[in-house]
């Protein structure tokens, strides 16, 4: 049920989300510009309920699911740092505040906008 969009957004379906890596910056923009559905983007579907959206507890643990899914969409380089670079952080971001912004959820939103506040 999932619809096939370009590679810079989420395709969302209730009850699922697929959190897609961000392009810009990762990869030369000739691919980012070229990147069709059918391409090998790295992509993770999050399933989640909309009852679990009823509480804030439940807004909380998916907004987490979203982090984690946006670090391996995203993954750091393996240069033996545990820094993780301004252009995979940015690509981590994005993908989940597009993810938030998919599934259009006024208690996960204010989780995003409090996390997001807080640096």
């Amino acid at each position: 049920m999932s619809q096939h969009i370009s590679a810079k957004q989420v395709a969302a379906s209730r009850p699922s989300v697929t959190l897609l890596m961000i392009l810009c910056g990762i990869v030369g923009a000739t691919a980012a510009s070229a990147a069709t559905p059918n391409d090998d983007v790295p992509a993770l579907k999050v399933r989640y309920t909309t009852e679990a959206l009823d509480t804030d507890h439940g807004a909380k643990v998916l907004y987490i699911r979203l982090v984690h899914a946006a670090e391996q969409v995203c993954p750091a380089d393996f240069s033996g740092s545990r820094l993780v670079s301004s252009t995979v952080q940015r690509c981590r971001d994005q993908a989940v505040a597009r993810a938030v912004h998919q599934i259009n959820n006024s208690r996960l939103a204010a989780v995003y906008s409090a996390t997001t506040k807080r640096g």
